[in-house]
């Protein structure tokens, strides 16, 4: 088996563009958990299911383990500041923001341009993430006109 450079297939996985996500749940206790993440997908139309992956060393990984759901938030341009809140590490990613409550108590986070409220269907080993499969109970969609933010070669872009 060929020895790749983990940094060189960041690289090359970079020359695909993607849209940006907040992916949010509960740990445990009950507390609000939320990251960025590009690596979102829809899996199938019958029954609406989609993907997120997760690291194994985020600091919410065993949040999402702990819960059976999730909510992923197609984000809009304007929610660039939303992406970076919920990139940082050591602070209250939810400060600031509208959120309300959404299926099965999940946190849902105002304004995105599409919001998947999911039941978490399967996870899956994938190397240094998990892949969570999770089947959609509700769905949203914001301003069809927005434009939609997006991540290419390291950088943010507008669609």
């Amino acid at each position: 088996m060929a020895t790749i450079d983990p940094i060189e297939f960041r690289n090359a996985a970079g020359q695909f563009m993607t849209g940006v996500t907040v992916v949010t749940t509960l740990d445990a206790d009950g507390e609000r958990a939320g990251l960025t993440a590009n690596s979102f997908t829809s899996v199938s139309l019958n029954p609406p299911m989609v993907l997120v992956c997760v690291g194994h060393d985020t600091s919410t990984v065993e949040a999402f383990k702990a819960q059976n759901g999730f909510v992923v938030h197609v984000l809009a341009d304007a929610q660039k500041d939303v992406s970076m809140q919920f990139a940082a590490k050591g602070i209250d990613r939810f400060e600031g923001l509208d959120v309300s409550e959404g299926y099965d108590g999940l946190p849902v986070v105002a304004g995105a341009l599409a919001t998947f409220e999911c039941s978490t269907a399967h996870v899956y080993e994938g190397g240094d993430h998990l892949i969570f499969v999770g089947q959609v109970q509700r769905l949203s969609t914001g301003d069809a006109d927005a434009p939609a933010l997006g991540y290419f070669r390291g950088r943010y872009f507008t669609s």
